[in-house]
């Protein structure tokens, strides 16, 4: 039995949760989101409230019901208050800044790395900061692994570019012999 798949989603005020042929489409003050849908689970709505079913009890219906239940949920948080990470950039002379949808990175190359921002997401930078938002939860994650995998941190000196709780362990150098 299914316990993330039999869970309610609750439905707020101004979200309309719609299941067509063609999957199921959530539509929020913030946007507009669709997602195929899975074979062998429905999606019923009544009361504000939005509840999955499946057909069978196979290892693989049981898994995709979970699944599908977690997809619609973050659909529903997405159009109403959106999706947040931050990264940091961190080391001497490292540097980035927004030129219009391109992020600009300074960090250690002999170059300038641009990163183009993808439609739909939303970047903004405060100092060393980035902040990637948007309101589709897997996009923005995305997005923010990309530009992280552009120069990840180092464990020597903890150069490079984190997200913003991420911790770096930190190797001793060479130097530290006893």
């Amino acid at each position: 039995m299914s316990r993330v798949g039999n869970q309610p989603i609750p439905i707020p005020a101004g979200v309309a949760v719609e299941d067509g042929p063609g999957g199921i489409t959530v539509t929020g003050p913030k946007g507009k989101l669709s997602q195929f849908q899975l074979p062998g689970i429905s999606c019923r709505v009544d009361d504000g409230v939005c509840r999955l079913s499946r057909d069978d009890d196979s290892k693989q219906r049981r898994a995709c019901h979970g699944l599908m239940r977690s997809l619609v949920s973050n659909m529903v948080v997405g159009v109403t208050e959106g999706f947040e990470k931050e990264l940091e950039v961190v080391g001497i002379g490292y540097k980035v800044r927004l030129e219009g949808q391109t992020l600009v990175l300074n960090v250690g190359f002999s170059h300038e790395v641009e990163f183009e921002v993808p439609e739909g997401i939303e970047a903004a930078v405060d100092g060393n900061q980035i902040k990637i938002s948007g309101i589709d939860k897997q996009r923005v994650g995305q997005a923010a692994a990309a530009i992280r995998s552009l120069k990840k941190p180092e464990p020597y000196k903890g150069k490079g570019i984190r997200y913003k709780d991420e911790v770096v362990r930190r190797k001793a150098g060479k130097g530290a012999k006893e």
